[in-house]
C-alpha cells in the first residue's frame, strides 16, 4: 500500500476549512485514501469530520495511505498545503 509521510501545512491544522477540502478532493477520487497520526489507525480522508479528529496542528507528520499511489499523492499535497491561505 503506498504511504506517503507529509507535514501539515495549514496554519490551523486539519481543522474545518482545510479538512473540508480535503475530504472533497478525497471523494471525487476513485480509490479510498486513508489519513493518520504515525502509530495511530488511519481515518477516512473523504471524511472532515473524522480528519478533523485526528487533532493534527500545524507541523505534525502524519500519514496519507491508500492502493492508488497518484491518489495518496494528490491528498498528501493538499495536507502539506496552507489550505487557509487560499
Amino acid at each position: 500500500m503506498p504511504t506517503r509521510t507529509v507535514v501539515v501545512g495549514s496554519a490551523v491544522g486539519l481543522h474545518a476549512r482545510p479538512a473540508s477540502i480535503i475530504s472533497d478532493a478525497a471523494a471525487e477520487l476513485d480509490s479510498e485514501v486513508l489519513i493518520g497520526l504515525p502509530g495511530d489507525e488511519p481515518v477516512d480522508a473523504g471524511s472532515s469530520l473524522l480528519i478533523m479528529t485526528l487533532g493534527a496542528e500545524n507541523g505534525a507528520t502524519v500519514e496519507v495511505s491508500g492502493d492508488n499511489e497518484a491518489d495518496v499523492d494528490a491528498i498528501a499535497a493538499l495536507v502539506e498545503k496552507d489550505l487557509d491561505a487560499e
